[in-house]
């Protein structure tokens, strides 16, 4: 069952330097009880179409539906299906952990016993039973985001919006976080996430948008997007950057790909890995890869290139990313 639908969002922002367009005829259709990414670089209109879809801010055009409720003809209908959580954490820095909890019920009009009920529901659901009751001011980045995620779920809601939720917090406090995702989706939760980072869409994400300009340019599994681009990479770290020309020559006549060269690592896109390993190889015509390999590693030392690193990989969503536009996803959106 479809829970989320978009059809044909345009929306225009006035900026000094003119108009910008954040979405532009964007369409999107995410199934009940799974999660969908949406990963675009710098500007894609990621956060414009959450907030379009979370009652916060009216398209120019389009439509837009949430759990069968139209959102622009009936945003208050939305706006109890509903959690958000979005790129800063807010909360309250005065109040306690408990006290923001509770308060995020009142505002969701549900009475004070059930609104403190679910407050420590919560906090034992996100590890903050022992600092409940410390004003959210002397929390860590992390704790104040599990406040933040905690709030989002006071009403239990079928859909979950959550817009950046681990930026800034170090890796122990993402993978935290990123159980609590499986947790309300294994419980039946429909949630649209925007990342900019590439591991976690392809770690929770069932499915994945690209946007670019304001459209989707791509759609499917993390493993779909990632075939889409081809083959596999054989990718090589040089110690001296100055051997970069020489090394990707010896690479592209071996291989006939095409490599690409960012510093000191040379990345060419292959086919067949083991036939591209055995090309490359070749050079020295020997035909046991492992016994080349040597081979091929001696006689760049003899040459007088050195290797940090040599291997085979698959591509990954920086690849899919940079293949289809053309730039890096590690960047923070800028549209309001």
């Amino acid at each position: 069952m479809t829970f989320i639908t978009a059809q044909e969002l345009r929306k225009t922002y006035q900026t000094k330097t003119g108009p910008v367009r954040a979405l532009d005829g964007l369409n999107l259709s995410v199934e009940q009880g799974t999660v969908r990414g949406l990963l675009g670089p710098n500007g894609a209109g990621k956060t414009t179409v959450v907030k379009v879809l979370t009652t916060l801010l009216r398209p120019e055009s389009g439509r837009a539906s949430v759990a069968g409720v139209d959102v622009l003809a009936d945003p208050a209908k939305v706006r109890p299906l509903i959690g958000t959580s979005g790129q800063y954490a807010a909360v309250d820095e005065v109040l306690t952990a408990r006290e923001n909890l509770v308060l995020v019920g009142r505002l969701y009009r549900i009475g004070t016993r059930q609104a403190k009920q679910r407050a420590e529901e919560l906090l034992e659901a996100f590890d903050l039973t022992e600092a409940a009751d410390r004003p959210l001011k002397g929390f860590s980045g992390g704790m104040r985001r599990r406040v933040d995620l905690a709030g989002a779920l006071v009403i239990n809601p079928p859909v979950l919006f959550l817009d950046e939720p681990t930026t800034g917090l170090d890796p122990q406090a993402r993978l935290g976080l990123w159980e609590v995702i499986r947790q309300r989706v294994g419980e039946g939760t429909t949630v649209l996430l925007t990342t900019q980072y590439l591991e976690e869409a392809d770690q929770l994400a069932d499915s994945i948008s690209v946007i670019d300009r304001g459209h989707v340019i791509a759609e499917g599994t993390a493993d779909e997007l990632k075939a889409s681009v081809g083959g596999k990479r054989i990718e090589l770290t040089l110690v001296d950057e100055a051997d970069a020309d020489r090394a990707r020559r010896i690479v592209a006549s071996s291989t006939g790909a095409k490599v690409a060269a960012t510093g000191r690592v040379l990345t060419a896109q292959v086919g067949d890995p083991t036939a591209a390993l055995i090309a490359v190889l070749k050079v020295l015509g020997e035909e046991d890869p492992s016994a080349a390999l040597i081979s091929v590693l001696t006689a760049l030392n003899e040459a007088g290139i050195e290797l940090h690193d040599a291997g085979i990989r698959r591509p990954t969503l920086d690849d899919v990313f940079l293949t289809l536009t053309g730039h890096v996803a590690e960047e923070q959106e800028v549209a309001a």
